[in-house]
């Protein structure tokens, strides 16, 4: 049965970079039958500080070498060349809330959660347009960056029936309603476009014990109408609709466990502007974790599945202000498929733990965005390919307790990451956005109330580009976090910290984004806060 307890916990945050705050709670509670949760959290914030200019020193290279092949004088991309210091159009503003009750019984339960966000904040990047025969001072009105304002209500039920059926231990049944919107809005306060997505799900799962044999089967169904409204809209009207229906198994030999999974769906897009499209897609898996000894474990997996192309991927054609580009799809892209292959060793011991991930996935037809080195509307155009890829990468992470005393102790931790990806095309095969090479250290420390840590991180530079894609340049991070917890009365206790992030002011820029060149990471920044918790 619910609790009678009320608990929850406050907590609010002072952030130097962009002299924002963050306020969030959360309550918990119950009476008879019912339990119910609410939360709600508040987030503000100016435009955050760079260490340097807005613009990467290799799109200003090229930027110069451009003027001076067309002759332009020197002076012509001032403005935004010397946008520095502070990232134009990083603000952010942003308030959700949220309230769920159930009902518990012995046969199961019923829940209804109700959520609600409202965001506003700027679009870095260029976001250049062409206003061909529009006076010069409408255009100076237009400088700047556009605004996004976001709004969402979402409505979640869940039913759990324990015991339904003879073979099947739990029914859960979940459905959820979304309504989403959001407008990207122009420097002189026109609506460039208004996004709408509007869209169900529905998903049922039944759980079972047959003999040794443990899993579920379930079907899942939803529906999205998404459009794209206004002059600069990307995408049409776009209504999908997708069914499936999928398999989980495990069962425990006396040498391994076993895992077992399928799924076979259904797919269709209805645009308003252009020809319907349908997909099959189905999944396919199976893992087998094997004790080596006590502490070690070896885990492989093999799968199989097909991917459809989203709505944008098929029916793109126009500025998307988010991406700072001009998207074009392609009708006629088939599914993605992949074969994965994936092997984890893990360790876990008192002083010592860890874990070692390699995997290689070939693609068939794998579905991405290549830029053309052409403009549309003053914005790069980029545009949806299909070919065969191949992609292979290791993740480890290790753990050390090098000192422990009654008090405290302290554990070192390493950890590394890489991924190499190709397209199956002559000449440049480098996939677009590849992350590159990490690896990095940290050490925590735990001393009575006190628990400090210290992180270092090192993202390679990522030299192996795409065609029209720039070289992203090596970077660190360093990060350090103060807690103290301070216990306010049997129920209630309260931390105090301080978490400083990019300490040493690194200008970083995140390979895998669409905007790494316009817009980099934020610079140092010191997060000062408490947490209360009863």
């Amino acid at each position: 049965m619910p609790s009678q307890l009320v608990t929850g916990g406050i907590s609010t945050t002072f952030d130097s970079n962009t002299d924002g705050n963050a306020t969030a709670f959360k309550l918990n509670g119950g009476f008879g039958s019912f339990a119910w949760h609410a939360d709600a959290s508040f987030q503000d914030g100016d435009a955050f500080e760079i260490p340097g200019f807005a613009e990467s020193a290799q799109l200003r290279a090229l930027e110069e070498a451009e003027e001076e092949d067309h002759g332009e004088e020197e002076g012509d991309h001032e403005e935004e060349e010397e946008a520095r210091d502070i990232l134009p159009g990083s603000q952010f503003d942003s308030e959700s809330l949220a309230f769920g009750a159930s009902y518990i019984q012995d046969w199961g339960f019923v829940g209804l959660v109700v959520s609600q966000l409202e965001a506003n904040y700027g679009l870095p990047g260029g976001h250049g347009h062409e206003h061909e025969g529009e006076e010069e001072e409408e255009e100076e009105e237009e400088e700047g960056n556009p605004l996004l304002d976001l709004k969402q209500n979402r409505v979640d039920f869940e039913l759990g029936v324990n015991n339904p059926f003879s073979i099947f231990s739990s029914l859960n049944v979940r459905f959820g309603i979304n309504d989403y919107e959001h407008q990207e809005i122009e420097p002189n306060g026109e609506i460039a476009t208004e996004f709408s997505n509007e869209a169900w799900e529905a998903r049922a799962e039944l759980i079972y014990d047959i003999g040794q044999w443990r899993g579920l089967i379930g079907t899942q169904l939803s529906d999205r109408e998404f459009s794209a409204l206004g002059e600069e809209a990307f995408i049409p009207p776009v209504d999908t609709d997708e069914q499936a229906v999928f398999w989980v198994a495990e069962r425990s030999f006396e040498q391994f466990d076993l895992e077992l999974g399928a799924r076979v769906g259904q797919l269709s897009h209805q645009p308003a502007a252009n020809i319907d499209t349908d997909f099959s897609t189905y999944a396919l898996s199976a893992g087998v974790v094997i004790p080596l000894s006590s502490d070690l474990q070896l885990g492989t997996v093999i799968d199989y599945s097909s991917r459809a192309p989203v709505a944008e991927e098929l029916y793109s054609n126009g500025p998307h202000l988010t991406t700072n580009s001009f998207e074009v799809g392609n009708i006629q892209l088939d599914n993605e498929k992949a074969a994965n292959i994936a092997a984890t060793l893990e360790y876990n011991a008192d002083q010592l733990s860890g874990r070692v991930t390699v995997y290689a996935t070939q693609f068939s037809d794998f579905i991405y965005q290549q830029a053309t080195g052409a403009e549309e509307d003053g914005l790069p155009e980029v545009v949806y390919l299909q070919e065969d890829a191949n992609f292979y990468g290791i993740d480890a992470e290790l753990t050390s307790q090098i000192s422990q005393w009654n008090e405290g102790r302290v554990e070192v931790s390493l950890k590394f990451d890489w991924v190499s990806a190709s397209l199956d095309v002559s000449g440049n095969d480098h996939v677009p956005r590849t992350p590159p090479l990490r690896y990095g250290i940290g050490v925590l420390g735990e001393w009575g109330a006190l628990t400090a840590s210290l992180d270092f991180l090192n993202v390679d530079d990522q030299t192996d580009v795409a065609a029209q894609e720039l070289v992203t340049d090596e970077y660190y991070d360093l990060s350090l976090y103060l807690g103290y917890q301070l216990r306010l009365s049997e129920r209630a206790n309260m931390e105090i910290f301080l978490h400083g992030k990019n300490l040493g002011d690194e200008e970083q820029r995140h390979h895998v984004s669409f905007i790494k060149d316009v817009a980099p990471a934020p610079g140092r920044t010191l997060l000062a806060g408490l947490r209360i918790n009863f």
